[in-house]
């Protein structure tokens, strides 16, 4: 799982996070920094609809199913994210596809953005 590449990434530069923290209503971070109220989220290329590795058309009977469902699955990171950055966390969204490439770099942007909140973390 993309997450876990993420947060062992995060956990080897020192970085102390906690997991499905409630950002807003009925609304649960993977990764989140309370103190700091950042919000991270890793979204799977297929389920939501990643630009360069997403599906661009479904065959079969089920095909419009699944268009909906992506459709869905997208405006509710729309919603989750407003909703989140209208209750004070800082969201950062990240696809699939960056976390596995490379781990590091993505837990490298969300520790700078960690530190502009909250200097305090140090990396090993």
């Amino acid at each position: 799982m993309p997450e876990m590449v993420l947060r062992k990434a995060l956990h080897s530069r020192g970085a102390r996070y906690r997991l499905q923290v409630r950002v807003a209503k009925r609304i649960s971070a993977d990764i989140a920094f309370p103190k700091q109220r950042v919000a991270i989220f890793v979204d799977g290329c297929f389920w939501h609809g990643c630009p360069v590795h997403g599906r661009r058309e479904f065959r079969g009977p089920n095909a419009q199913n699944w268009v909906d469902k992506i459709t869905r699955n997208q405006e509710r990171d729309r919603r989750a994210t407003s909703e989140a950055k209208r209750d004070g966390w800082r969201v950062l969204r990240f696809w699939e596809c960056e976390v596995v490439a490379d781990p590091h770099a993505v837990a490298g942007q969300v520790l700078e953005q960690v530190r502009v909140v909250h200097p305090p973390i140090k990396e090993r």
